[in-house]
C-alpha cells in the first residue's frame, strides 16, 4: 500500500483543515480544500493562510498536480483560484457541482451568464474517475449528503473525507443545505467503511468537542467503532432520524452566504463592476 506524507494546515477562523498530499518519491503534491481569509465586517479578503501552504510547498521543492476540492464549501471561502494563479495548478471538484452551481444559481439570481456545467473547475470528477499524484493513485469516492457534489480523495492508505465525517466525537456532516439528504450521507458513509480499518481518515473539520485539542486524523476502524452518529451497525432509519432532528437545532454557518457564491466559481472572487469593484450578493430571508 502506497503511503503518502500528508502536512495539515489549520485555518482558525473557520475550523478548517488544509492538506497537502505529496508522494516522496517524485515530490509531486496535491492541496486539498484550500482556504482563503475572509474579514467579514471589513469584507476583505487576504491570502495569509495560503501563502503559508504556498511557502511550505516551496520550501519542499514540491510540484503541485492538482488542487482538490471535496465540495463546494458553506463555511469558508476557497482558496483555489489563488493558488491556481500562483502554481499553474489545475481545481478538481466532484461532478455534481453542477447541482449546486444550478441551486444556488437561482438563489443568488445570477441569471443565464453564470454557467451552471462546472467549467469554473477544469475537471469535474464522477463516480469512478481517477487523477495521479506522481506514482500515487488518487482515487475519487462520490460521498454526496451533505451536498450534491462531495467527494472524498483515497490516496494510498489515506482517504480525505471533506465534511461527510467529523472526528468520531464530533460525528458527522448537516444535511439541511440544498441538495442534502440524510439517507444519501448514511448511504456515503457506508461506503467509507468498507474501506480497510486501517486507512487513515483526514476530515475537513474539527470543533474540539468537549474542549479537547483540535484534530484531524483518525482512521476508518475508530470511525466504525466509535462515531457518535453513525457505526457500522447503526441502522439508516435511526442515522436519519437522529441527524434529521439534530440539523432543525442548527443555525446557518456564519459565511455561507458569502462562501458558496464564491466557491462555485472555484474561487473566482465575482466579477467587478462598472467600477472595477467584486460585489458580494446577499439574498435577504432565503434561510
Amino acid at each position: 500500500m502506497q503511503i503518502p506524507a500528508v502536512t495539515p494546515f489549520f485555518h482558525e477562523q473557520s475550523n478548517t483543515w488544509t492538506y497537502v498530499a505529496e508522494d516522496a518519491a517524485t515530490a509531486r503534491a496535491v492541496i486539498i480544500d484550500p482556504c482563503l481569509d475572509f474579514d467579514a465586517a471589513a469584507a476583505r479578503t487576504s491570502t495569509t493562510s495560503a501563502e503559508a501552504v504556498l511557502d511550505f510547498v516551496a520550501a519542499q521543492g514540491l510540484h503541485v498536480d492538482w488542487i482538490l476540492e471535496t465540495h463546494a464549501h458553506a463555511d469558508h471561502l476557497s482558496a483555489g483560484a489563488h493558488l491556481r494563479q500562483r502554481l499553474g495548478a489545475p481545481i478538481a471538484v466532484g461532478s455534481g457541482i453542477g447541482a449546486v452551481q444550478q441551486a444556488f444559481s437561482a438563489i443568488y439570481n445570477l441569471g443565464d451568464e453564470f454557467p451552471v456545467d462546472g467549467s469554473q473547475f477544469e475537471r469535474t470528477l464522477p463516480a469512478g474517475s481517477g487523477l495521479s499524484c506522481g506514482s500515487l493513485a488518487v482515487d475519487v469516492i462520490p460521498v454526496p449528503g451533505h451536498t450534491s457534489d462531495s467527494v472524498a480523495y483515497r490516496i494510498g492508505d489515506a482517504v480525505f473525507v471533506g465534511d461527510s465525517l467529523f472526528m468520531p466525537d464530533g460525528g458527522t456532516a448537516r444535511c439541511d443545505f440544498p441538495g442534502g439528504d440524510a439517507g444519501v450521507l448514511y448511504d456515503s458513509i457506508q461506503r467509507l467503511y468498507e474501506l480497510p480499518d486501517d486507512t487513515r481518515v483526514f476530515v475537513c473539520h474539527d470543533y474540539g468537542p468537549g474542549g479537547r485539542e483540535v484534530r484531524c486524523e483518525t482512521t476508518i476502524g475508530e470511525q466504525r467503532r466509535s462515531n457518535i452518529h453513525v457505526q457500522h451497525k447503526t441502522p439508516r432509519a435511526e442515522f436519519v432520524a437522529r441527524r434529521t432532528e439534530r440539523d432543525a437545532t442548527l443555525s446557518m454557518p456564519k459565511l455561507i452566504l458569502p462562501a458558496i457564491q464564491v466557491n462555485i466559481r472555484a474561487g473566482e472572487l465575482p466579477p467587478p463592476e462598472s467600477n472595477g469593484v467584486s460585489y458580494l450578493r446577499i439574498p435577504l430571508n432565503r434561510f
